[in-house]
């Protein structure tokens, strides 16, 4: 199963290659280009109708029951139509992860007719579709008279499952646990298992969003999501108002073997969150913009084993970078990161607001051929990330924490174009620290829109560190930068400064006044044609389109 898994990643660097990694500005085209992928179904393969299409019923009336009924290999196709929650299903052994929709049957395609009138709805039956109004949310399986949550789509431990063309809504958090419950789409390979439990999946043309907002305790966390897996491609698709991250990848080994194409992510506390997500991975073509802070990749105690780190397994070249980095950032849009009134709870609400990227305690990273605008903070940060708990795995442990500082990160090729705004001392185009002896970042290429060279902090980053040569250097520690980051994050700081305030007089960065949902944009593009690669049955008769 492992080989099978490995052959979609394939699939996936095949369609970044041929859609065209070119530079800034190309996200545009390859967003307006529609590629459903598309594979010949086995021979034995079943087509399952959910709803009705075009006036034609199919067989099942939910979508968990055609998912039920499904065998390896088989497609179930969903009918428009508002999905509600009317009952919850837990993996065996997980029983704190509750899904409107179970997936257990690998080799399976979920697919809708239409992203955007697919609607798989955690609000309660009879009531308007997503609904905003508290009385009409669906807060999951009483566990001690509290509701526990619900999950959307969860795919539990199955290898190769397709989920396409479709919007999930309003599935929300509880006292099942932080990251447990209130995930719209989520490819699960046991989370917490410390250990690799599935292998690949196609996640395209896909929404996910809540709208409705009572509280962090019941927010909506992860839009979509993939943990302890390796090997997978989303592309086309769009995330908002998640108090954790629009996306999410952790916990993959460093062998996390995914792509993450023509994503768009909105009005989340991060943009993308990516814990200890390291190995080939590849983020392209995407927008990241209204955010808290726009794009998130971390080493921390959690989702094991950290540190991140971006290096290419057994010591591999990466074909974008012809280095020895296959983390790859490259020619996304990241900009107006500037939105303090999102959702936002645990250490994601640390994300600093105007932030384009921030790569904390992240090693061998690389972040080329991007827009960086309109981010009042920094355009891109490399920071480190100050943990607790035990063991300290690729950190470095004191008595009060674990720190995971960065290092070997390339910034390369970036256009900045009206970053740091805020004004505060330090707030530039990119910024970085160091806390230790190690190897140095790389910042070369870089250009400021209009002309002249990028700000950074400290300001002389280009021209000391130009090239990337892994040269071990002392600790930069840029002390003012570090106080200007945790003052703006409301973190507690490192060393002498932990527990004091490190806001300067005269320091203003924007603080959260009142949580604002934003709904889905209208017309997100749907499938061009979701009967590509389908059995011919009673709504994609042989030959034809839909």
């Amino acid at each position: 199963m492992k080989l099978a898994g490995r052959a979609v990643l394939s699939a996936g660097m095949a369609l970044l290659v041929l859609l065209g990694l070119t530079g800034p500005g190309s996200w545009r085209a390859t967003r307006a280009a529609s590629a459903a992928p598309a594979a010949p179904a086995a021979p034995a393969s079943r087509v399952l109708l959910v709803g009705s299409y075009h006036g034609v019923p199919g067989q099942y009336a939910t979508i968990q029951g055609a998912v039920d009924a499904a065998k390896p290999g088989d497609w179930v196709l969903v009918g428009p139509g508002d999905y509600k929650t009317t009952s919850s299903s837990s993996p065996k052994g997980a029983d704190d992860t509750p899904a409107a929709v179970l997936i257990t049957t690998s080799g399976l395609h979920l697919r809708g007719m239409d992203r955007n009138a697919v609607v798989v709805d955690g609000t309660k039956p009879g009531t308007p579709r997503c609904s905003a109004n508290g009385a009409d949310q669906n807060f999951g399986p009483k566990v001690s008279g509290a509701g526990e949550g619900l999950n959307g789509i969860v795919v539990w431990k199955a290898d190769n499952v397709w989920v396409q063309n479709l919007t999930a809504c309003n599935f929300l958090g509880g006292s099942g646990g932080d990251g447990q419950t209130g995930n719209e789409i989520w490819w699960n390979g046991g989370a917490d298992s410390a250990k690799i439990g599935g292998w690949g999946f196609i996640g395209s043309y896909l929404s996910a969003t809540s709208d409705f907002y009572g509280g962090e305790s019941t927010a909506a966390q992860y839009g979509i999501f993939s943990s302890d897996w390796s090997g997978g491609t989303w592309d086309e698709t769009y995330a908002s108002n998640f108090n954790d991250s629009g996306y999410y990848i952790g916990a993959c080994q460093q062998v996390c073997d995914q792509v993450v194409n023509r994503a768009w992510a909105q009005y989340n506390a991060l943009g993308y969150s990516g814990s200890n997500s390291g190995g080939n991975l590849v983020v392209a073509h995407s927008e990241f913009d209204h955010n808290e802070d726009g794009f998130d990749t971390n080493s921390q105690n959690g989702d094991n084993p950290p540190p991140q780190n971006g290096a290419c397994p057994g010591g591999g070249i990466s074909p974008i970078t012809h280095t020895h980095s296959c983390w790859v950032f490259i020619d996304n849009y990241v900009h107006d990161n500037n939105n303090p009134d999102v959702p936002a709870a645990g250490s994601a609400a640390a994300g600093p607001v105007g932030t384009g990227l921030s790569i904390s305690g992240g090693r061998n990273d690389t972040v080329m051929d991007n827009v960086f605008a309109n981010n009042g903070a920094w355009g891109t940060i490399f920071v480190p990330y100050p943990d607790s708990g035990s063991p300290c795995t690729g950190g470095l442990s004191t008595p009060v924490l674990c720190l995971f500082d960065e290092s070997g990160d390339a910034l390369i090729g970036n256009t900045y174009a009206h970053n740091g705004f805020f004004g505060n001392p330090t707030n530039a185009d990119f910024g970085a620290v160091n806390l230790e002896l190690s190897r140095t970042d790389c910042f070369g290429g870089n250009v400021e829109q209009g002309g002249g060279a990028p700000s950074s902090s400290p300001p002389d980053l280009q021209a000391l560190y130009p090239n990337c040569t892994a040269t071990t250097v002392p600790p930069d520690l840029n002390a003012l930068f570090l106080a200007e980051v945790a003052c703006d994050s409301e973190s507690v700081s490192i060393g002498p400064l932990s527990g004091k305030s490190t806001c300067l007089p005269g320091t203003h960065y924007p603080r959260a006044t009142e949580v604002v949902m934003h709904p889905l944009p209208a017309d997100l593009p749907s499938m061009p044609d979701p009967c590509a690669g389908v059995p011919a049955n009673p709504w994609c008769p042989a030959g034809q389109p839909a």
